[in-house]
C-alpha cells in the first residue's frame, strides 16, 4: 500500500482551530495535513500531582478540537512519548514532507525544537515556525541601537506604536480545512494513559465582554469582584488567540491592553536574558542573605502564617490553581521581605500550582515582587498587608470566602510587621553595601 505523502501542523500550547498561524500555513502547503499532539514525557514526568487541573484542560480541549476535525473528516494523531520519540514514529508510520508548528520561548522548548529539527533535516523534512503566541516577539521591540529594553514604559511605548503602524490581522482557517488528511478517527488515549487522573475542576471561562473590559482599570485590584477575564489561563493553553484579545484591549482599555503588553515584554526578557530562570536578574543582589526558613515556607504555602489578605491567596491558590493579581503581588511581597524567603521557592510552588502559568511571566513577577528583576519594585516597598486590606477588601469579603473559620486573630501571625520590615531594609541594605 502506497504511504500517502503529508504536513504534519504540531500543536503545542496553540490549541485552537481558528486563527493559528502555523495551522493556517500548513493548510495552505502541497500535502494534506495531518494534525499532531504529543504528551510530552519530559515534562509530564516533573508534575508532582496525577490530578493535574492543565494536563485534564488539555486532554479536554483536545478532545474537543478532535470532534471538530473528525466532523470535517479528519482526526488528531495524539502520542504520549519524548518529542523525539514521537517524530520516530510519525516519520516510521508517514512519509511526511513538511512539519509547521508555532514558536516557543522558553529554554527547554528552544532546546527540544533544535533537536527537532535536526532530527527532521537528516530526513531531508522542512521544519517550519511561526511567531504566533506573541504581537512582537524576541527582538522586534528594542532599542534604537539594538539592545533590549529592561524598562517596561519605554517598551511598551514602542510597542504601541509599533502596533498602530503595523496591521496585525487573524488567520483565517475555516475555507481551507479541505486539506486536512482524509482518514479514519485515530485512537485518542485516555488520562489514565497518559499517566494522569480526571479532576472534576473545570477551567474557568474566558470573559473578554465589553462591560468587564470597559471598566478593568477600576475594578482590578478588587479581589471580591468578579472581574477577571481568565485569559492569561486561555493565552497559556493558546485557547485564544493573543491577536483577538489585543483588537478587544486597544478598543476598550489601555489597562487591560498594558497587562498584554507586560506578557511580551518578560517573553522578551528571557527570551535575551535566559539566565534569569535561576539567577537574579539584577546580579548586585546575589549577596542577599535570604533565611530560608522551611516551616516558615509551608505556613505560607497552607496558607496559614496570621495575615488573612496573605493566607486567603495562597488557600485560593491551592483550592482553584488561581489567585487574584492584587493578591499575588502581596503574597509575593511577604515571602520574600517579610520571611526573607528565596523568590525562587516561591516562584517554583506557583508553578507547580498555577492554572496559568508560564515561566517568563512567573519568573519576570516573582523577581518584581523580589526587587531582583528587571523594573522591580525597589527593595525598600515592602506592602503591608493590613494596610492592602483596607484598601481593597475592606469588608473582608474576599478574606472571608477563603477562609472559612476567619476571626480576628484566627491564626498568630507568623511575624510582626514592622519587625519584619526593618528586617529587610536591614538585609537588602547589606547586600548593595557588600556589592560596594
Amino acid at each position: 500500500m502506497e504511504v500517502k505523502k503529508i504536513s504534519v501542523c504540531w500543536f503545542r500550547r496553540d490549541l485552537r482551530l481558528n486563527d493559528n498561524a502555523a495551522f493556517y500555513y500548513s493548510l495552505k502547503s502541497d500535502y494534506p495535513v495531518l494534525p499532531v499532539f504529543i504528551f510530552d514525557k519530559n515534562i509530564l514526568s516533573q508534575l508532582p500531582q496525577k490530578k493535574d487541573k492543565r494536563v485534564s484542560f488539555i486532554h479536554q480541549t483536545l478532545k474537543g478540537l478532535d470532534d471538530q476535525l473528525r466532523k470535517n473528516g479528519s482526526s488528531f494523531y495524539i502520542i504520549h512519548d519524548t518529542p523525539l520519540k514521537a517524530f520516530e514514529k510519525i516519520c516510521d508510520t508517514f512519509e511526511v514532507k513538511e512539519i509547521f508548528t508555532n514558536h516557543d520561548y522558553e529554554p527547554y522548548a528552544i532546546e527540544r525544537d533544535g533537536k527537532i529539527k535536526e532530527f527532521l533535516s537528516k530526513k531531508s523534512i522542512t521544519f517550519h515556525t511561526y511567531k504566533d503566541q506573541v504581537i512582537f516577539e524576541r527582538s522586534e521591540v528594542m532599542k534604537p541601537g539594538g539592545e533590549p529594553y529592561t524598562i517596561f514604559t519605554p517598551y511598551s511605548k514602542v510597542w504601541k506604536q509599533k502596533f498602530h503602524a503595523e496591521k496585525i490581522k487573524p488567520f483565517p482557517s475555516e475555507n481551507i480545512l479541505d486539506n486536512l488528511l482524509k482518514t479514519k478517527p485515530f485512537y485518542f488515549p485516555s488520562l489514565k494513559e497518559i499517566g494522569f487522573e480526571n479532576t472534576d475542576f473545570e477551567i474557568p471561562h474566558l470573559n473578554v465582554s465589553d462591560e468587564l473590559i470597559r471598566h478593568y482599570d477600576e475594578t482590578r485590584n478588587i479581589p471580591s469582584f468578579d472581574g477577571t477575564s481568565f485569559a492569561s489561563v486561555h493565552l497559556r493553553f493558546g485557547t485564544v488567540s493573543v491577536r483577538q484579545l489585543v483588537d478587544i484591549a486597544h478598543k476598550l482599555n489601555e489597562q487591560w491592553l498594558n497587562e498584554l503588553i507586560w506578557r511580551e515584554f518578560f517573553m522578551m526578557i528571557l527570551f535575551n536574558f535566559p539566565q534569569v530562570v535561576h539567577h537574579n536578574f539584577k546580579r548586585k543582589y546575589d549577596a542577599l542573605k535570604w533565611r530560608n526558613n522551611e516551616n516558615e515556607f509551608e505556613l505560607w504555602c497552607k496558607g496559614e502564617t496570621g495575615y488573612p489578605l496573605v493566607d486567603a491567596g495562597m488557600r485560593q491558590l491551592n483550592e482553584t490553581g488561581w489567585m487574584h493579581n492584587r493578591v499575588r503581588m502581596v503574597v509575593a511581597s511577604f515571602l520574600c521581605k517579610h520571611l526573607l524567603i528565596d523568590w525562587r521557592w516561591g516562584e517554583a510552588y506557583f508553578a507547580e500550582k498555577l492554572l496559568d502559568y508560564e515561566l517568563s511571566s512567573n519568573n519576570g513577577n516573582w523577581q518584581w515582587a523580589a526587587g531582583t528583576g528587571c523594573d522591580a519594585a525597589p527593595y525598600f516597598r515592602i506592602f503591608n498587608p493590613s494596610e492592602q486590606i483596607k484598601k481593597f477588601d475592606p469588608k473582608l469579603i474576599y478574606i472571608k470566602k477563603w477562609i472559612k473559620d476567619f476571626r480576628p486573630g484566627y491564626l498568630p501571625e507568623v511575624v510582626k510587621h514592622e519587625f519584619a520590615r526593618k528586617r529587610a531594609l536591614e538585609v537588602y541594605k547589606q547586600a548593595l553595601e557588600e556589592v560596594v
